[in-house]
């Protein structure tokens, strides 16, 4: 049985990793089209072991002492789960994990009960390889070797119906150590801290699948719409029939989706396999669309093989009707999702540090992306479980996978023959495994580098094989490959701090073309969070700029803030404490972000040069870092966050630091006609300054620039934008705080990380603002919580955050989803925050809230 991908509805009853502190009882199934994951594995070092693979996967040998993990588990992770460390999140615990504990051998065991069927054949199923390669043993008979098993990707299928037993069977498993920089494996180059045993082991499932004479393979599903017209779809189903006898078989393959059954009738030769093809015109379909644009719908099919009657085996798939293309213009990518141009803003996915499976994680952090706005994420190696697109495709998140910099996969000259094997086979096992998913757009070959010719062969013959139909790209710099020419992408940084104006020049990392990996680096957050995995001595140490802070980057480039800090001294002054530091942090941090997204989303529309997509470094982090997230570790949403939430809101005013004008974006397809935008001018005491009004018509899938906003006088000043409908509902507005002294940049001294600001904008008057009165109504009710914010003093409440409680003095409830955050309000202003979480995270407590702001003393209600 195939299944690919699950059902989101199982997925998210998963909820947790499959962790366990006993060893689960297995049965495997002998039924014809079942299929049995291995629940958990006994886990042991090679080196106590002592013995080899013959004895250990004996069923009457004894793993009595050796550990219990869960079925998905690398050593580290699965040492974690079974408490063999402290917090390794926790300062610097990580250090106090032996390197040395990983550069041997370790054992997975797992003990069975099978009861053979006549004329079933049953398989062993590797979803993905052993990191970094994998002997199998099987009753004491090896099933594949270390020269087989290799890399982290390749798929592999065994038929061990001849080893296998009535009664107790016994599988075993042993994973050589890792090393990236020698092995097609994992790796998290400058994201993090490295695990200490670079993800040696099993992280994706093993499983046993069952079935008759005949057996269904790589379900697959092909849609093409004759655009512009969405009303009818060609559906081309495809899957392998595979006969598992040495005499011919007839079998007759059926199957559903959509609008009603069908089947054929197969004949096979004695162990042939061959693919049977049936192609429907859908009248009238149900199109998915990234969300913002459209629907997601799926279609689930479901396939059967029966042989004389009897079913002999199964498969499933989900797929959505929708068409990808993907074209190099003026130098720059562009996306299409069924027809219409797709301007991506989106960001690079970080996994678990060690590529631990939490399904309630994903999915957690996947709705913060989408109530974000960021509409496409980047897999930069690592490519995650099925769980993550089955997830992705029912929240409409595009995401764009391919492989990693840094590691053995772009060390090209070090490629020999078994290389370039497990390169192809590693090619064609993810592209079968994710090319059904809708919400996936396109496979990078190449990320820093693009291949040569010989590799580049290598990767879209793997990819044909899996009949891969979406755009390939051969790298994500401005690079070019033999076969597919130029990458359309450019990867010139920053990596670290810029101001907001830097987004706005065509220059470097400014929004034009495609980015596709750019940030401002340092992402601190609110203290709470700090405290989760911060020591006191780390905290105070924030300060230091010149420090090494070990949650920063292994990489010396990014170890330390170094210039981050400078720029947050000169445009706010200095913070005299770490609570200060963190909070002009979330100042920054939601001015650049805003800023980022804010000029991609403008320049869109540019005749010239136009931006056509950008990936934030990163969306979030493999374990808790103080750098190159929106959300942090522990799924808490602090400045940066904000700011990108705001620049993405489906229609959206924003003011732009390169020219000063106004301008509306419009994420959606149509046209909305007969709107205004208000803006107004404040000095930093609450005066008005300026007041103006322009009409707006904003066009579908666009941006319109509608007036230039009046300057202020005498550094630090405030901007409001509102924009209305025609019967003049708000339905967005935006703050800056701005200065009359600009952000200026050195662009002769940029590096592919960084260019270095030559002077700095005055926004110090924000620290000086007068105590402000606001008062504070909460509703709370189901997993809701309204809080209701009203300005009831002379001057603005600047910057206002409203957290949600477990009790008074309660820890924050997380994750939570809140409709705005850190907002400003002038007197007499309301504004109402949404936040929406688990009943269930309050763990029995009373929902409260904190509410406080840069000039607003913290209060509890």
């Amino acid at each position: 049985m195939r299944v690919v991908p699950f059902a989101l509805a199982s997925v998210l009853a998963l909820g947790v990793p499959f962790a366990s502190t006993a060893p689960a009882s297995a049965t495997v199934s002998s039924a014809p089209g079942s299929s049995t994951t291995v629940p958990d594995w006994r886990m042991r070092s090679d080196v106590e072991v002592g013995v080899g693979g013959g004895t250990v996967s004996s069923p009457s040998y004894s793993d009595s002492g050796w550990t219990t993990v869960p079925a998905r588990s690398t050593v580290v992770a699965g040492l974690v789960a079974a408490g063999r460390y402290p917090d390794l999140n926790f300062g610097e615990n990580l250090k106090s994990v032996a390197r040395s504990d990983f550069e041997v051998p370790w054992w997975y065991r797992k003990a069975f009960r099978f009861e053979p069927r006549a004329g079933v054949r049953t398989f062993l199923e590797l979803d993905g390889g052993i990191i970094s390669r994998g002997e199998i043993w099987l009753n004491g008979a090896e099933v594949a070797g270390s020269d087989v098993v290799v890399g982290a990707y390749p798929t592999h299928e065994f038929d061990v119906t001849s080893l296998l037993r009535k009664g107790t069977n016994a599988l075993a498993i042993r994973a050589s150590a890792a090393d990236p920089a020698r092995d097609l494996a994992i790796h998290f180059v400058d994201w993090s801290q490295p695990p200490p045993d670079r993800n040696q082991g099993i992280f994706r499932d093993v499983r046993f699948a069952s079935g008759g004479a005949v057996s269904l393979r790589f379900p697959r599903v092909s849609t093409d719409l004759p655009l512009p017209d969405l009303s009818r779809a060609t559906v081309s189903v495809r899957v392998d029939a595979r006969n598992n006898t040495g005499s011919p078989v007839t079998a007759v393959v059926s199957g559903t989706y959509g609008d009603g059954p069908f089947r054929t009738t197969v004949s096979l030769g004695a162990g042939e396999t061959r693919t049977v093809s049936v192609v429907r015109e859908l009248r009238s379909p149900r199109v998915w669309w990234p969300f913002r644009m459209g629907g997601q719908p799926l279609y689930d099919l479901s396939l059967t093989a029966s042989v004389g009657g009897a079913v002999s085996d199964v498969a499933r798939t989900s797929f959505g009707v929708r068409e990808v293309s993907s074209v190099v213009e003026q130098g720059a990518r562009r996306f299409f999702v069924n027809g219409e141009p797709f301007l991506v803003r989106g960001g690079g996915w970080a996994s678990d540090l060690f590529l631990r499976t939490d399904v309630r994680r994903i999915a957690d952090q996947l709705a913060l992306v989408r109530s974000m706005g960021l509409n496409l994420l980047r897999l930069e190696g690592k490519p995650e479980n099925d769980e993550f697109y089955a997830i992705a495709d029912r929240l409409g998140i595009m995401v764009l996978t391919g492989w990693e910099c840094c590691s053995k996969w772009e060390d090209y000259a070090s490629f020999g023959a078994e290389d370039y094997r497990v390169a192809g086979e590693s090619a064609a096992s993810e592209g079968r495994r994710v090319r059904n998913h809708p919400s996936v757009i396109g496979f990078l070959i190449g990320s820093d580098r693009a291949p040569g010719a010989v590799l580049e062969k290598v990767y879209l013959d793997g990819l044909a094989r899996a009949e891969w139909e979406l755009p390939v790209i051969p790298s994500a710099q401005a690079l070019s490959s033999p076969v597919l020419g130029a990458s359309g992408m450019k990867m010139a940084g920053p990596y670290w701090w810029e101001p907001p104006s830097y987004w706005y020049d065509k220059r470097a990392g400014g929004a034009s073309g495609f980015a596709s990996e750019i940030g401002p680096g340092p992402a601190v957050p609110e203290m709470a969070e700090l405290r989760k995995f911060l020591s006191p001595s780390d905290i105070a140490r924030l300060t230091d700029y010149s420090a090494v802070q070990y949650h920063l980057s292994p990489s010396a480039t990014f170890d330390k803030f170094s210039f981050w800090g400078k720029a947050l001294d000169a445009r706010y002054g200095p913070p005299s404490t770490p609570d200060s530091l963190v909070r002009l942090a979330q100042l920054a941090g939601y001015e650049t972000v805003r800023a980022q997204f804010e000029a991609f989303g403008r320049n869109g529309s540019d005749r010239v040069r136009p931006a056509t997509g950008v990936v934030h470094w990163m969306v979030n982090n493999a374990w808790p870092t103080l750098y190159w997230h929106l959300f942090d570790y522990y799924l808490a949403t602090g400045g940066g966050y904000f700011g990108a939430k705001t620049a993405l809101r489906p229609l959206h005013v924003q003011y732009s630091y390169d020219d000063g004008s106004v301008a509306v974006a419009n994420t959606g397809l149509s046209g909305v006609a007969g709107m205004s935008v208000s803006a107004t001018v404040f000095e930093v005491d609450g005066t008005v300054r300026a007041e103006e009004t322009w009409a707006a018509d904003v066009p579908g899938n666009g941006a319109v620039r509608v007036g230039t906003l009046p300057a202020g006088a005498g550094g630090t000043y405030f901007a409001r934008l509102l924009l209305k409908d025609s019967t003049g509902r708000v339905v967005d507005r935006n703050v800056y705080w701005l200065s009359t002294r600009a952000d200026t940049l050195d662009y002769t001294g940029s590096t592919w990380y960084h260019t270095p600001q030559s002077g700095y904008a005055d926004l110090s008057g924000v620290r000086s603002l007068p105590e402000a009165s606001v008062a504070v109504g909460v509703a709370s009710s189901g997993g809701v919580t309204e809080v209701t914010l009203r300005n009831t003093g002379g001057g603005v409440a600047f910057f206002v955050r409203a957290t949600v409680r477990k009790g008074v003095g309660g820890a924050e409830v997380l994750p939570t989803d809140w409709s705005d955050n850190y907002v400003t309000l002038w007197p007499g202003e309301t504004l109402t925050l949404r936040a929406t979480y688990r009943p269930s995270d309050l763990a029995g407590a009373r929902p409260t809230v904190d509410v406080e702001g840069v000039n607003l003393p913290l209060s509890v209600h």
